[in-house]
C-alpha cells in the first residue's frame, strides 16, 4: 500500500482539503459485520513527538495479527477539527508497514462527527480507500440523549438536525462512547462491530491495543 497525503501550509488551506476530499466519502457502505481482520490506529504525543501505532487484530478471536509503530515530529500545529493533518503522515508510513491489509480500521477519534463532516476517520478512510469508522471518548460536537445503562444502549449523535453518529454503552454501567461514520461503513454496521470489539472493556480492543503499543514506541524513543 503505497499512498500520499497533501499538507497545508494554513489551517485554511486544511480546511479546504477537508472540504475537496468530503465529495469523495461513501457513507453507505454497508460494510462487513464479520471483518476477519481489523486495525485499531492511535496516536501518543510527547511536546513536539508522537508515535503513530496501527495493530491488526483477528475479528474473531481478537488475537494480534501485524503492528507497526512509526515515531515522528508533529506535521502541523493543533487546530480543534484539523488534528488528521497531525496524525495521518505518520498513520500512513505505519500503514504501509503492515503485512497484512485490514478490512477495517477503527479510529481513536472522529468520522462525520466533526463540524466540517470530516474527521480523521473520513481523512484516512478516503485516502486508503478502507472501511474506517470513529470511535471517540468525548462528544466532539453534536448534541445526544444519555442512552440507557445496559450494554447496547444507544442515542442518536445530532448536529444542525442531521445524525452524525451514535452514543453507544459497550458495557453495563460504564460511560458511552461515540461512535461515527468514517468512510464505507453505515452507522449499524459501525456500532455492530463496535459491540464485537468491546466485549470486557469500554473501549474496543484494536484501540487499547494501538494505545499501549504507541505509548511504548514513544517511551523507547523519547526516553519518557
Amino acid at each position: 500500500m503505497r499512498l500520499s497525503m497533501t499538507m497545508p501550509a494554513t489551517a485554511r488551506e486544511a480546511e479546504l482539503i477537508q472540504e475537496e476530499l468530503r465529495s469523495r466519502l461513501d457513507l453507505v457502505g454497508p460494510g462487513e459485520r464479520r471483518p476477519a481482520r481489523v486495525a485499531g490506529v492511535d496516536v501518543a504525543y510527547a511536546d513536539d513527538r508522537l508515535a503513530a501505532a496501527v495493530v491488526i487484530l483477528d475479528g474473531v478471536t481478537l488475537q494480534v495479527l501485524d503492528q507497526v509503530a512509526v515515531p515522528g515530529r508533529v506535521a502541523f500545529d493543533y487546530v480543534p477539527g484539523l488534528l488528521a493533518f497531525r496524525e495521518l503522515p505518520s498513520v500512513i508510513q505505519a500503514l504501509e508497514r503492515l503485512s497484512v491489509t485490514p478490512d477495517l480500521v477503527v479510529c481513536d477519534g472522529y468520522g462525520i462527527a466533526h463540524p466540517r463532516r470530516f474527521g480523521l476517520a473520513c481523512h484516512l478512510g478516503v485516502l486508503t480507500g478502507l472501511p474506517a469508522i470513529g470511535v471517540a471518548k468525548t462528544a466532539f460536537v453534536g448534541a445526544y440523549d444519555e442512552p440507557a445503562h445496559e450494554r447496547g444502549a444507544w442515542s442518536d449523535l445530532c448536529l444542525d438536525g442531521d445524525v452524525v453518529g451514535r452514543v453507544l454503552r459497550t458495557q453495563d454501567g460504564v460511560k458511552p462512547v461515540f461512535v461515527s461514520v468514517g468512510h464505507a461503513v453505515d452507522l449499524d454496521t459501525a456500532c455492530h462491530n463496535v459491540l464485537a470489539l468491546t466485549p470486557r472493556y469500554r473501549l474496543p480492543e484494536t484501540t487499547r491495543a494501538a494505545d499501549r503499543l504507541s505509548r511504548e514506541a514513544l517511551r523507547s524513543t523519547s526516553g519518557i
